[in-house]
């Protein structure tokens, strides 16, 4: 059965920051939800891109070269194998979409790896 999901509701359920959270499959690949805050860890991701659409806030995408700010309503996609580190003054509402193999910090393990929870 079809449903739908209320994006405001299903980001209130998340207490966590830094923990993404798959609320849907499509094919191979995974929706998630994700609060951030602060800064993340440098890493990159061999084989898979990474879509990142912040929905509320707004997220600082450092990379080697430079940076981009992406503001509520905007989305970046970063390319497999490049380096990059999110970042956020104030908890931002992410919603990424990978493959569902992605690691949240694709190459670097850290304390803020963490395999993706279901809301």
């Amino acid at each position: 059965m079809l449903s739908k999901i209320n994006i405001t509701e299903a980001f209130s359920k998340i207490l966590d920051l830094e923990h993404p959270y798959v609320v849907a499959d499509v094919n191979e690949f995974q929706v998630k939800f994700s609060k951030l805050k602060g800064e993340f860890v440098w890493h990159s991701h061999e084989d898979e891109d990474e879509l990142f659409l912040v929905v509320k806030g707004q997220l600082k995408m450092k990379l080697r070269d430079g940076e981009v700010l992406v503001n509520e309503g905007e989305m970046i996609c970063v390319p497999h194998g490049v380096e990059h580190c999110p970042e956020s003054e104030e908890e931002a509402h992410v919603i990424l979409f990978e493959r569902a193999t992605t690691v949240n910090t694709g190459d670097a393990v850290s304390d803020k790896t963490r395999a993706a929870g279901r809301l």
